[in-house]
């Protein structure tokens, strides 16, 4: 897939102003400071587009962006560490799962993993939510220029084993890197697949 147009539409913490669901839309969430900002750049060939923080936990709301003016990506907060009230983090919590489960034009989540780490509770507790909602997503391993490829391979195998305690089958997984562009190629071409068999749903008023 080429990337033609990228452009922010809107933030927003409510799920009933989000945009119309009328185009296919693809949600990219992770701990706070998994690098995904510098991810979404990276795909979209657009620095700057996600703003990128030496603070983790900087991705407070819902962020829209219209790709090509076909299809929708979304930025998700962070879970996990971030510098905020236990409050606010409840806040944010209760509208992500709201926005993951009600939201009917989401086709998949791109759930972002640390490569140069073991397996985090967090993470795989995610993994397990999202299991249990029926909701489908892929998994994204970050960072994997930091060190190397074996050893992200490592972790990689050592995260989809442990996911088997809970799922039958492990879902696809894509090796990535802000950096050297690794592996956002393939995620378009996930997209790009996903998107040939959109329907929109049909809105109930």
């Amino acid at each position: 897939m080429l990337i033609k147009s990228a452009e922010f539409v809107c933030s927003n913490t409510q799920v009933g102003k989000l945009p119309a669901p009328s185009m296919p839309e693809y949600a990219f969430i992770g701990r706070s400071n998994v690098g995904k900002s510098s991810l979404i750049n990276a795909l979209l060939h657009k620095k700057g587009l996600a703003k990128t923080s030496q603070r983790p936990g900087k991705t407070q709301l819902i962020n829209h962006f219209i790709i090509n003016d076909d299809w929708y990506l979304v930025d998700l907060p962070g879970y996990g560490f971030a510098q905020t009230s236990k409050k606010n983090r409840a806040e944010w919590e209760k509208f992500i799962r709201q926005y993951l489960t009600r939201r009917e034009n989401l086709q998949c989540i791109f759930v972002l993993i640390d490569s140069r780490h073991e397996p985090q509770k967090i993470d795989l507790e995610f993994c397990c939510w999202l299991g249990e909602q029926g909701l489908p997503f892929l998994l994204v391993f970050t960072k994997a220029d930091k060190q190397s490829g074996v050893k992200s391979d490592q972790n990689v195998a050592k995260f989809r084993r442990a996911l088997l305690n809970w799922f039958e089958e492990v879902p696809q997984h894509f090796i990535t890197s802000s950096e050297t562009k690794l592996g956002t190629g393939e995620i378009l071409i996930a997209i790009d697949e996903i998107n040939g068999s959109f329907e929109a749903p049909v809105i109930q008023h």
